[in-house]
């Protein structure tokens, strides 16, 4: 029995040994008690990252549009779909499985075109 205790102790030292610590957390932590962000230029004020993020002619295609008040077709597409699923409400049989291709072959086209992150699931009742 006794050596049972060993091992474990023996696999939980060895366990110890080999997690994971990640440095760099434990600096930032270290400072952030000792006070080294407390005064820093701009604290609390928000960060101003204009449209530099952007491709320079995808931002300008979007300026364009925004300014002839043309919104982009992915969100054209996806206002059709919120359209269609409200008309779901009181459907039911074969009126409501038809409306569900409708909204699903819609949701099929706004995935292609929309940004990744802005993708839909397609919808089943």
């Amino acid at each position: 029995m006794r050596e049972k205790n060993s091992e474990r102790e023996d696999d939980s030292e060895i366990s110890a040994s080999l997690q994971y610590t990640d440095h760099m957390t434990a600096i930032i932590r270290q400072a952030e008690a000792d006070g080294h962000f407390t005064d820093l230029p701009g604290k609390g004020k928000p960060l101003n990252l204009g449209r530099e993020y952007m491709n320079p002619s995808e931002a300008q295609l979007y300026k364009t549009m925004k300014d002839n008040h043309v919104l982009p077709r992915w969100v054209e597409v996806g206002k059709e779909i919120e359209q269609l699923i409200n008309d779901l409400e009181g459907l039911e049989g074969k009126e409501m499985q038809r409306k569900l291709k409708q909204i699903n072959k819609k949701i099929k086209e706004y995935n292609g075109i929309c940004p990744p992150m802005l993708q839909k699931n397609k919808i089943h009742r």
